[in-house]
């Protein structure tokens, strides 16, 4: 099983970091060690000192594939989640500035808290899927499906045109703009439309 993620999917969140709008997907990969799910705590790491928070929806491959056509994508997922890219923007920034990769500021354990996957058709409106994070009670981040630059179809074709995808793959879409640090003590609370999918303690 693989965990691929999407960056600056999100023009306002691009825009928030100082980054050029992408003109073909940016990915990255975290290891399977980074999955933490069923609301388990996640331990403030001794490695950083500012880890930011980044709310994504989530899509699972259920079918393998390479080469997939775009107008063909969609037959490749059914399920969404809601998961969270913890960034050790720190080791991010110096990881930047000497041109090397992101893994050690996006791969670290416990970086990929996720919640249960829901069918896609049990929502409202799976062409402009609501989802909002709370941190401590205040809504820090809101996004759309629809405000993405590369949709879940073009992000599954252009992922196969260089990786085969497997069923059970996981593909973290893009956060929007709205990230910020996490401390000890804080809650996240992560609701997709109006269903709470993630309750998360900060320890």
């Amino acid at each position: 099983m693989k965990i691929i993620c999407i960056g600056r999917n999100y023009v306002d969140h691009a825009k928030e970091l100082k980054n050029p709008i992408p003109e073909n997907p940016v990915f990255f990969m975290k290891p399977q060690t980074a999955l933490l799910p069923n609301n388990k705590p996640f331990y403030y790491p001794d490695f950083s000192t500012n880890i930011h928070y980044e709310l994504e929806l989530v899509i699972k491959i259920n079918r393998n594939g390479k080469y997939i056509p775009e107008r063909f994508a969609y037959k490749y997922y059914d399920e969404v989640a809601l998961g969270i890219d913890f960034t050790a923007r720190d080791l991010q920034a110096e990881a930047k500035s000497k041109g090397l990769p992101w893994e050690i500021a996006k791969g670290f354990d416990g970086a990929a808290p996720i919640s249960p996957f829901v069918a896609i058709d049990t929502l409202n409106d799976k062409e402009n899927i609501q989802f909002s994070l709370l941190k401590n009670g205040q809504e820090v981040q809101r996004g759309s499906s629809k405000d993405m630059i590369f949709s879940f179809s073009h992000i599954i074709s252009y992922l196969s045109r260089f990786v085969s995808l497997k069923m059970g793959d996981i593909i973290f879409t893009g956060t929007p703009a709205g990230v910020g640090e996490v401390h000890i003590g804080d809650v996240l609370e992560a609701y997709l439309e109006h269903q709470k999918m993630i309750n998360l303690m900060i320890k």
